[in-house]
């Protein structure tokens, strides 16, 4: 009679987990990549010069970006959209800042793949969720929400996004949420909230990127803001002087876009199509500080 001896065992359970762990890894994956708040001429120049080359590099499957500010650094218009969705960009995601345009609510009407926050009321025009259909690599949902700390007095984002997220999840795994917000407090509850319900949960609004992208313990890629993509020798995105005598004398002074110092910032994120979990997460900034 044969007796295994116990090298055998130890081999055939190496095997095993070393098949298995080799199943997991060829799992297929979405690459998607996310631009941050794109601010006026100077930043869609220079995603226009730049995101050839990131969809080579990364290989992309699905791009979004924050295009509120897009069209003279407040709002967004159709000429500016066009452009974007020629480039390459699948959704356009907005804030507070796309009402600053009334022509912004024409556009909503006529171009579903432009989102602004769902938590808006209901009445207002366009709409706060979509599922891209992404043919053979299957679909995928993105939601637009704003926070309400320092900001508008909007419906709850929390109670908002749980209903979207209930309607995606029907069609696919793979869900990315841009929650334009001021507060990081704010953003990090929601996250948490949101944590193994969604593929990626990113931050926009407040220009200034955060060192903090990870991926949560239930599968969740974050980053607590993004940061804007436009000119950093500004005030988030402002002439230095105009922004400074707003401070110093307390009364309103015209926007005026700065140009200099312009640097992409983005995230890519690699998500399992099948679960949904993030498994990939890379902050983007050039050049670099």
């Amino acid at each position: 009679m044969f007796v295994a001896k116990p090298d055998i065992f130890l081999y055939i359970n190496y095997t095993l987990s070393t098949y298995s762990e080799r199943i997991k890894r060829v799992q297929p994956t979405l690459n998607i990549f996310f631009i941050g708040d794109i601010n006026g001429k100077p930043g869609l120049t220079l995603v226009s010069n730049l995101l050839k080359q990131y969809y080579q590099k990364y290989n992309i499957d699905f791009c979004v970006v924050n295009g509120e500010n897009v069209t003279d650094g407040k709002g967004i218009e159709e000429k500016e959209a066009k452009q974007l969705f020629e480039l390459g960009v699948h959704v356009i995601t907005t804030g507070n800042h796309l009402w600053d345009r009334w022509s912004a609510k024409n556009l909503l009407t006529k171009e579903r793949h432009i989102l602004r926050p769902l938590n808006y009321p209901r009445e207002n025009p366009g709409n706060g969720y979509i599922i891209y259909d992404l043919k053979e690599k299957g679909k995928a949902g993105v939601v637009c929400l704003q926070g309400r700390t320092f900001m508008q007095t909007i419906d709850d984002p929390f109670k908002a996004v749980d209903w979207a997220i209930s309607k995606i999840s029907n069609e696919t795994k793979v869900i990315l949420i841009d929650f334009h917000a001021e507060a990081t407090a704010e953003k990090m509850a929601l996250a948490w909230h949101l944590d193994g319900k969604c593929s990626a949960f990113i931050g926009t609004h407040t220009h200034i990127p955060t060192a903090d992208a990870r991926i949560l313990p239930k599968g969740t890629a974050y980053i607590t803001d993004v940061g804007m993509t436009g000119p950093y020798d500004s005030v988030i995105g402002m002439k230095k002087e105009i922004a400074i005598k707003r401070f110093q004398f307390q009364t309103p002074y015209k926007f005026e876009l700065a140009e200099h110092d312009v640097r992409l910032c983005a995230l890519y994120v690699q998500v399992e199509t099948a679960t949904g979990k993030a498994v990939k997460v890379e902050q983007v900034i050039f050049p670099s500080f």
